[in-house]
């Protein structure tokens, strides 16, 4: 098994962060722009992978009372992982990201995995940046 992770500091409130991040609707808005979320039933979803133009079946999971999201595939074990927003003093967050892969011939590698999971955060970013200055304004 191989694990990553990667933490974030975001200047907006954790329950926005939360938010930003558990819309199912607004996932491709922040997920690794090869990946691609299919809600069905929830806690059901299917995740397309542009890069083996595969469609995986797996599960997702917010849980607002502990500002986490969780999720994993659902009948192969590939991997798992979760979101979790802490605040911060100021009125900031941090997001931390944690993946683990079960199976190595689905790990990516090291470089790819956190550069996907700087990317991803910075997009959950720019996304919570956009929400809350629209909010604000």
């Amino acid at each position: 098994m191989t694990e990553y992770e990667r933490s974030r500091t975001m200047p907006a409130q954790p329950e926005h962060v939360f938010d930003q991040a558990a819309n199912v609707g607004r996932l491709d808005s922040w997920l690794p722009e090869a990946l691609h979320v299919e809600a069905e039933q929830l806690p059901a979803v299917t995740v397309h992978e542009d890069r083996t133009d595969e469609d995986t079946s797996a599960l997702f999971r917010a849980r607002p009372d502990q500002m986490r999201l969780e999720w994993g595939t659902r009948d192969q074990g590939e991997y798992a992982g979760w979101l979790q927003v802490a605040g911060l003093d100021g009125g900031a967050s941090e997001v931390t990201v944690h993946l683990s892969f079960f199976d190595d011939g689905h790990d990516p590698g090291e470089q790819a995995v956190t550069d996907a999971l700087d990317t991803s955060l910075r997009r959950l970013e720019e996304q919570v940046r956009l929400h809350v200055g629209h909010a604000a304004g």
